[in-house]
């Protein structure tokens, strides 16, 4: 049995071994760099600096093949976990920049009153889903130098996330319920290649199932963030953008379970930073995640 499927069988096991005490609904956040995060703390508004009761495990981004990713400890939401974040497993390292994840969970938590929220989060910027493609990838069928690569970080995060069993240290055992997956990538794709952006709607489809078993859950929902271009300078910064919106929404035709939240149409971006939206827009993506998470859920199930 290869090291992936491992992980997979012992994620089932950590969902069926003990009684619990408390169940979190639990959200998955991945993707590049608007999902990591490059809102500045400095610039939220009072009632999104404090600490949220929302449980977070952030998986340590790192490049292929380089150590450390996916360690990460549970702690409660705060401000802190956008790029720049980093954890050895013991110690999170806070970063100056927030991402979707403070107002995801405002939001969430005022739909779901009566429910603990719990979300397992790794992203790192400039990744694209086709081999070759950005900075570092996410193709399940990298092998390059020790075959370490970001679907490998991401199996590791939710598998050290779920290798706790009393995630908010109260001395009761937990249970983590998977509630939905929330992706914000494609920006390296419609960047790359022509080749890297037609393979789109294959490599998401693949990587989404693969995410939804790593799980135990094949139609948890899937909500989409819409990539857009700035724009902005001399440099065509995704001369292939409509063909990763196309794979995108026939991503969500052809799955029930599946959701296209393009509200990112209208974030703005600051002209020293064309790839990446400014504080409003993150704050605004969390909320337009959350919406378009419940309007799925009725639909989906």
């Amino acid at each position: 049995m290869n090291t992936k499927l491992l992980i997979t069988f012992f994620l089932f096991l950590l969902f069926t071994k003990f009684s619990f005490a408390a169940e979190y609904l639990t959200f998955f956040l991945g993707g590049q760099s608007n999902m990591d995060g490059y809102g500045y703390v400095a610039d939220l508004p009072e009632k999104l600096r404090g600490t949220q009761s929302t449980m977070i495990f952030h998986g340590n981004g790192v490049f292929d093949n380089q150590p450390g990713g996916g360690l990460g400890k549970w702690t409660r939401l705060r401000p802190g976990h956008g790029a720049g974040f980093k954890s050895d497993g013991k110690t999170n390292v806070y970063a100056d920049r927030f991402g979707s994840e403070l107002s995801l969970a405002s939001t969430l938590s005022k739909m779901y009153p009566n429910k603990k929220l719990a979300f397992i989060k790794y992203a790192v910027g400039g990744t694209g889903l086709h081999l070759s493609t950005g900075y570092s990838n996410w193709s399940p069928d990298f092998q390059d130098g020790e075959g370490k690569n970001q679907y490998d970080f991401a199996l590791n995060t939710i598998k050290n996330a779920f290798s706790v069993t009393d995630i908010d240290g109260d001395g009761e055992v937990d249970r983590l319920i998977p509630a939905g997956i929330f992706w914000m990538q494609g920006e390296a794709d419609a960047h790359a290649s022509q080749a890297s952006a037609n393979a789109y709607f294959n490599n998401l489809t693949r990587l989404m199932g693969l995410l939804r078993a790593a799980f135990w859950k094949d139609d948890i929902p899937v909500v989409i963030g819409k990539i857009t271009d700035s724009e902005l300078g001399e440099e065509d910064l995704m001369p292939y953008i409509r063909r990763v919106h196309l794979a995108q929404e026939q991503f969500i035709e052809q799955d029930i379970c599946a959701i296209y939240m393009n509200q990112t149409e209208r974030y703005p971006y600051s002209e020293n930073d064309p790839w990446h939206y400014l504080s409003e827009g993150f704050i605004k993506m969390g909320e337009d995640f959350a919406k378009s998470y419940t309007a799925l859920v009725q639909a989906c199930h």
